[in-house]
């Protein structure tokens, strides 16, 4: 049976700002994994928008701890040059880089009427464009038509729209400009997968809401940060190489009736 190699053990993520969030959970399961880490984040989002200071740092320390290379680098995604100095940067601090994980997002609530178009840009800035940038910078760095390990992207999405207009619209984006990756860039060994993992309660959510959402889901209950890592741990491994090119929704079976 034909197994891919195994990836070389560095990633860089985005979106890591704060130690409870997806992107941390992320970064804990593939140190656990011994992968070592370059983590990308923008402290001024998780204050504009979450109201919380980025804590990154003290997550750096417990991944340090465990024995891992830790770099962070800090930047707004929305300028065009903060996405290939983020691959250069994780590069050159950890050597070829085997995986990308794209945690980051611009959310802010808004609707038809009354998303204004500064919101919309920057919404397509940071979920379209950047990530779009960190893919071509992250492919430009494997080899093209070497039997060698090649690399593996990985971005998070949602199929969240209504009053959420300028964030669901950009991941819809999002997840076909990932996708195409698999085909376009297969000379490289790339492969790409996007995870829409359902509701997260990673501290944006109330308590109607999260009974809502709760409600919404066979299970009975939400799944944590912990669930997203498990299946990112796994598309990045030997296991799940022949995963590549899909959209995969693990979310507990959630169905909402406003999407």
């Amino acid at each position: 049976m034909h197994r891919s190699p195994a990836l070389p053990r560095t990633a860089l993520i985005t979106g890591v700002g704060r130690r409870r969030g997806i992107g941390a959970a992320i970064a804990r399961g593939l140190a656990e994994d011994g992968v070592d880490l370059a983590l990308s984040f923008h402290a001024p989002y998780d204050e504009r928008v979450l109201h919380e200071e980025a804590d990154v740092e003290l997550l750096a320390e417990e991944l340090r701890a465990t024995g891992r290379r830790v770099t962070l680098l800090p930047g707004d995604l929305a300028d065009p040059e903060v996405p290939p100095r983020a691959v250069a940067q994780a590069r050159e601090a950890l050597g070829p880089l085997g995986v990308l994980v794209t945690c980051h997002c611009e959310s802010v609530d808004s609707s038809i009427l009354d998303t204004t178009v500064e919101s919309f840009d920057r919404h397509y800035a940071v979920n379209v464009r950047a990530t779009w940038l960190l893919l071509r910078a992250f492919a430009e760095q494997l080899p093209v038509g070497e039997d060698g390990p090649g690399g593996a992207m990985i971005a998070l999405t949602s199929d969240h729209t209504v009053h959420n207009l300028p964030y669901g619209a950009t991941k819809g984006a999002l997840d076909r400009l990932v996708l195409a990756g698999t085909h376009e860039l297969a000379d490289r060994a790339l492969r790409t997968n996007v995870i829409n993992p359902g509701p997260i309660d990673t501290g944006w959510m109330d308590a109607e809401l999260r009974d809502t959402v709760t409600a919404a889901t066979p299970a009975g209950h939400l799944g944590g940060t912990g669930t997203v890592a498990d299946l990112v741990r796994f598309l990045v491994s030997e296991q799940g190489a022949w995963i590549r090119g899909q959209l995969l929704h693990s979310n507990g079976g959630f169905a909402s009736p406003a999407l």
